[in-house]
């Protein structure tokens, strides 16, 4: 198993237009296409923070959620846009994890 931990920073005042973009129509469209997302996450103490995990079998399957998502019209010229107009999306960090071997993860 790959995961992804993606950590974002929501721009501020924003955070509960981003909540509700993500939950009514980023993780839809993204799980409609195959994605698995395991969580997303609200930073108890950081009011800008939003972080949340993906799971893929392997790279390869990764690469092909991300042409199934990202290379779509309805990513770029609808979902993007609004993306873009709630976070900073330069500062978007994202930390790929593998599970060790004896994680409930795997």
């Amino acid at each position: 198993m790959l995961y992804e931990l993606r950590n974002y920073t929501v721009k501020k005042g924003k955070m509960k237009a981003w909540v509700k973009l993500f939950e009514t129509e980023v993780m839809p469209f993204q799980v409609s296409k195959g994605m698995v997302i395991t969580g997303s996450f609200i930073a108890e103490k950081e009011p800008n923070t939003f972080i949340w995990m993906r799971r893929f079998k392997n790279e390869a399957e990764r690469k092909r959620q991300y042409e199934k998502v990202y290379e779509t019209s309805h990513w770029k010229e609808v979902l993007a846009p609004k993306v873009d107009a709630v976070l900073d999306v330069k500062s978007i960090k994202v930390t790929r994890l593998v599970p060790s071997a004896r994680s409930v993860a795997q």
